[in-house]
């Protein structure tokens, strides 16, 4: 098949030849009269066409295994070399196109005609031996603008971080617990406000529960959504990409949060504590409303009402006008009653915060 490509072409280039040159030979070598015929064009261009058929018995076999020979060193050659070789033979004959157009323009015949070939020829082969061997080179220069790119990204990236201005990602508790739309109403949280559809689609399954409670829940959920995306200063983003390998919604809250390097918001103690171990960073409600609490010292004298009894014996239990939880030891006998209690000590985690306390009077006794 090769073989009768390559006839075909030198049929076409010896008519072409024969259809320019023939002719003009002819009366140039005044070989004395000639029939008409053979002084036509036509006729020229069909005895050149003979005459290189004829000469592709010797030459066809000789190209065709030099073309097989040039096949197998492109095919092991690198794919590097190639394309970068193939870059610039395409800006070289491009080079060369924009050469031969005032060369075309000459009336000269040898300038005309031969010298945009060679010129072609030269200039392809000079731009395929710049791409092939600059190739190095060139790999590095686009490695080197890509990385100022990155870099330049990377640097971006981290002032938009540095600023607060980090996507924060809330989870199911911390929405159903209502008080970020009190913060975001603040102006204290930054940023945007992203909410996945895996936690949309909890809320949703919370919120059609047959409990009573959990439907409750789900539904003050869905209103504290609502309330943030419509009366709140705040931009608020819905991700509705899924990782459907991962089947729990805390895993995909962590596994988007490193995606986009994003801020978790939420007040679940464990998911917090999953953040931490696996870097992500978290903000928990919890520990905002811990920092705002008054702060309550071991030995201060506080006036509490005790509610219920507690876990261990004798134990008695009250509240802070903020909802912070009293142990006070011997307080099960004082249920209902308000007295005087001295701290003893604060347990604070994320949570919450735990206050220990004893009677004043119990403390004086002793």
């Amino acid at each position: 098949m090769l073989k009768r490509i390559v006839q075909l072409f030198f049929v076409l280039v010896g008519g072409t030849l024969g259809f320019i040159f023939i002719p003009e030979l002819i009366h140039i070598l005044n070989l004395g009269e000639m029939p008409v015929w053979i002084m036509n064009s036509y006729a020229g261009a069909v005895i050149g066409a003979i005459i290189f058929f004829f000469a592709t018995f010797w030459l066809a076999d000789y190209i065709v295994n030099v073309m097989k020979l040039l096949e197998e060193a492109i095919v092991r050659a690198p794919v590097t070399d190639v394309l970068f070789g193939t870059m610039g033979l395409i800006v070289g004959l491009i080079v060369a196109y924009l050469i031969g157009i005032p060369l075309n323009a000459i009336n000269i015949p040898i300038v005309s005609t031969v010298l945009p070939i060679f010129v072609t020829i030269f200039v392809g082969y000079f731009g395929f031996q710049i791409g092939f061997k600059k190739r190095d080179e060139l790999i590095n220069l686009f490695t080197l603008t890509r990385n100022l790119g990155k870099k330049k990204e990377d640097e971006d990236e981290e002032v938009d971080v540095k600023k607060g201005k980090q996507l924060k990602i809330l989870d199911t508790s911390v929405i159903i617990d209502g008080r970020i739309a009190d913060i975001c109403k603040t102006g204290f949280l930054e940023g945007t406000l992203v909410i996945p559809e895996f936690v949309l689609e909890e809320l949703q399954h919370i919120a059609d529960s047959s409990d009573v409670l959990k439907r409750n829940r789900g539904r003050r959920g869905l209103d504290i959504l609502n309330k943030i995306q419509k009366e709140l200063p705040i931009n608020v983003e819905i991700y509705d990409g899924d990782f459907e390998e991962i089947s729990e919604v805390d895993s995909k809250l962590v596994k988007l949060a490193k995606v986009s390097l994003g801020m978790v918001v939420t007040n679940d103690f464990n998911l917090n504590k999953v953040c931490e171990l696996q870097g992500v960073s978290v903000l928990n409600i919890n520990d905002l409303a811990n920092a705002v609490k008054p702060v309550v010292l071991p030995g201060e004298e506080l006036k509490v009402q005790v509610i219920k009894d507690g876990k261990e014996q004798h134990q008695g239990v009250a509240y802070l006008d903020d909802g912070t939880m009293i142990v006070v030891e011997g307080g099960r006998d004082s249920i209902g009653k308000h007295i005087d209690v001295v701290v003893t000590s604060v347990l604070q985690t994320s949570a919450g915060r735990m206050i220990f306390a004893k009677p004043k009077l119990l403390e004086k006794a002793q």
